[in-house]
């Protein structure tokens, strides 16, 4: 017989490793009654969330029956995508009957986290990858800090489109950072290159993948799940809840605001139309966008970086990919590429402004909305 089957001695494994990741259980134990809402939305995640997070030491946690049976129609959902709201509502809706404290969702293979908060008004919202990404690495450089762990040799890593938030954080804790292109396995290769030189803290993208340590070297939901959770619990031992903490480190390092636009184009002609594009930006890159100057423009497909300004080329140390990238003077970064599974080319929109208080932030959050839209239309792309 040539398939083996993976059985329980596997999963306790994982679980026993995963279990090792934990950075404060002593913040757990006062919080071990903190209501936590999960859904595996129809998925595997059913089968070892539960099981992670009370071996962390979570004992509150309710499940989104209707969502726990594995079912590939997915039948309460259009799309068990966490990244949607329609497939986390069930588990916000029952977030909110009970007055939960936290909402964990995982894709259908539990690679890729959804987390929804109570924002300080009492409504329950939904984070977005980036934001995920961002609490995670502030959790676990700060706890790795006050345990004395840091030596100096510790990294992360993110993708080029992923927010340069995660940076800012490592950058303020003497944490080395490196970009890679789009998709874990090129996180894992980073990891690759520096074992035995250098030790892997954690590393994500934008599209709500995360992976903390590097026994797995592929994002995963569960382990990011009970680390989450902790982050949780050590934020309520401060009298913090996470949507406060995350208001924190916008304060720390600025507010980053982040958005994604799909331009479709279906067929032959289409996929002619996205080259043509990609080809148009790299021969004429724009000097301004939207009333601010490009100071670089990173071109992954030549593999060089621009000043705009200067015409200096210096050569970026990453494969070839189709993807460009501008860097604004106001601290904007616009990133495309064409995806490589559907006819479309994806644009993506970072922007960001300093946060001087709690008061200020839904009125510097609606400017960066704002400010985005206006490079979305200054690029044609309404």
């Amino acid at each position: 017989m040539k398939i083996n089957m993976i059985g329980e001695a596997i999963d306790q494994e994982f679980l026993r490793v995963s279990n090792s990741y934990s950075l404060a259980p002593e913040v757990i134990a006062p919080q071990k009654n903190m209501k936590i809402v999960y859904t595996p939305l129809h998925g595997t995640g059913i089968t070892l969330v539960p099981k992670a997070l009370k071996n962390y030491g979570f004992e509150n946690i309710h499940i989104v029956e209707e969502q726990a049976v594995s079912d590939g129609n997915f039948p309460t959902i259009v799309s068990p995508n966490p990244e949607e709201k329609a497939a986390m509502q069930m588990a916000l809706d029952k977030a909110k009957q009970i007055d939960a404290d936290l909402v964990l969702a995982t894709d259908p293979d539990a690679d890729r986290i959804g987390v929804g908060v109570k924002d300080t008004e009492g409504n329950y919202i939904l984070l977005n990858g980036n934001q995920t990404a961002a609490i995670l690495t502030y959790y676990l450089i700060k706890q790795w800090q006050s345990k004395g762990k840091l030596t100096g040799n510790e990294y992360i890593v993110k993708t080029i489109v992923t927010s340069e938030l995660l940076g800012d954080i490592a950058r303020n804790a003497g944490v080395e950072y490196f970009d890679c292109l789009t998709g874990f396995k090129w996180i894992a290769e980073v990891i690759r290159k520096l074992e035995g030189k250098k030790t892997f803290i954690g590393g994500g993208e934008e599209s709500y993948g995360f992976m903390i340590g590097d026994f797995v070297r592929d994002k995963d939901a569960i382990t990011s799940c009970c680390i989450f959770a902790e982050c949780a619990a050590w934020a309520a031992s401060k009298g913090k809840s996470l949507y406060e903490l995350l208001l924190d480190i916008y304060l720390e390092y600025g507010l980053y605001k982040e958005n994604l636009v799909n331009v479709v184009k279906k067929g032959m002609s289409g996929q002619a139309e996205i080259k043509a594009m990609m080809e148009g930006f790299r021969a004429n890159p724009p000097k301004e966008i939207a009333g601010s100057k490009v100071k670089l423009m990173n071109d992954f497909e030549l593999r060089q970086a621009t000043d705009i300004h200067t015409g200096k080329v210096t050569p970026i140390e990453l494969p070839k990919s189709d993807v460009l990238q501008f860097f604004l003077e106001d601290g904007s970064k616009i990133s495309m590429r064409p995806s490589g599974t559907e006819p479309k080319i994806k644009f993506y929109f970072s922007v960001r402004a300093d946060l001087k208080s709690v008061a200020d932030f839904k009125t510097t959050e609606a400017k960066l909305d704002g400010r985005i839209e206006e490079i979305i239309v200054a690029m044609g792309l309404r």
